[in-house]
């Protein structure tokens, strides 16, 4: 167990197994060079050499997925380091319907896809690297802005086509970037939250359209749910193929024990964003990391945040989270 790879640790923990210490990753948006593949891939590869996480999860814009269909966005300094949306081009129900399925290699998607092939020779089997994909309904929110709820209720058909499309272009974008040496999606789920759907929504809405694209990376070894916001349908995702969940474990329930009792695999989180990571001090970044692993017993767990570390975050509080799981520290 001594000296385990970053790849034994994680596998070790999804399991349920001993580590040699507890897995830990921070990660966060690169605002700028987001908009360029070498400079995304030199930032997030210079991040993970600074502190050394187990598994580096890459974060392109929100749109890297959607500007093929028509979004525009700008950088305005969001505290976060996202970008703001300025035109969504679903304005008709009819609109979702005329979609075409993007060609993985082309426009954002190929520029993200070029980003994974230079991180994967960068790092290769040293650090295990994931990519962030969101869902079909988080990037049909994007497409259509405030419409989408509107359109969701009163054009189910018109609005399926447009998922049907989103479903197909994503699934070819997982298979594309397989080749890199990419070890997973981080698969970001924005709607699963009662203050937008109901659960019988998110059942024919979300949960089909999430299996199938879970299902085309059952090849990787893995595969990270994450479930964004406050007062979420957690259970819904029980039975998803993951090996790990995320979630704003410090903001929402469930507790990390509580989760630990609900879902098989591992536990992502522990960490305060705001009040913690970047208006506390280390002092307190290493107490509240410790909490969480005698919560979880240091089992099936994975210290981090619960969504994007802030851009604004003190260095001194991120090396702090990685020094919290050193053992004799």
């Amino acid at each position: 167990m001594s000296g385990m790879t970053k790849r034994e640790r994680l596998e070790a923990t999804f399991r349920g197994q001993p580590v040699d210490r507890v897995a830990v990753a921070l990660w966060r948006h690169w605002p700028v060079d987001d908009q360029r593949a070498e400079d995304l891939a030199r930032s997030t590869v210079a991040f993970q050499r600074e502190f050394d996480f187990d598994f580096i999860k890459v974060t392109p814009s929100s749109d890297y997925c959607l500007e093929d269909w028509g979004t525009e966005s700008v950088w305005l300094g969001d505290a976060e380091g996202t970008r703001k949306y300025v035109r969504h081009p679903v304005r008709e129900p009819a609109d979702w319907e005329k979609l075409p399925v993007l060609d993985p290699t082309k426009g954002g998607l190929g520029r993200q896809l070029r980003c994974l092939e230079l991180i994967g020779r960068e790092v290769s089997d040293e650090v295990p690297f994931i990519q962030t994909i969101f869902s079909p309904l988080a990037q049909a929110k994007n497409l259509a802005g405030d419409r989408m709820l509107v359109h969701m209720r009163q054009y189910p058909d018109a609005f399926r086509a447009g998922l049907e499309t989103i479903t197909q272009s994503i699934i070819r974008f997982v298979e594309a970037i397989k080749p890199t040496g990419v070890a997973g999606i981080f698969y970001a789920v924005q709607h699963a939250t009662y203050h937008l759907l109901s659960e019988e929504e998110y059942r024919v809405f979300g949960r089909p359209y999430d299996l199938r694209i879970l299902e085309a990376v059952q090849d990787c070894w893995f595969n990270l749910l994450h479930l964004h916001g406050t007062d979420i349908m957690f259970d819904l995702f029980r039975d998803y193929p993951v090996q790990a969940v995320n979630w704003h474990d410090q903001e929402t329930p469930p507790s990390l024990r509580e989760a630990m009792g609900r879902f098989p695999g591992a536990v992502v989180g522990g960490l305060t964003r705001w009040d913690t990571i970047v208006r506390g001090d280390p002092e307190e970044v290493i107490a509240q990391a410790r909490a969480a692993i005698s919560q979880t017993g240091g089992i099936r767990f994975i210290l981090g945040t619960g969504c994007v570390t802030p851009i604004v975050a003190p260095i001194a509080n991120i090396r702090a989270a990685r020094q919290a799981v050193e053992n004799g520290d």
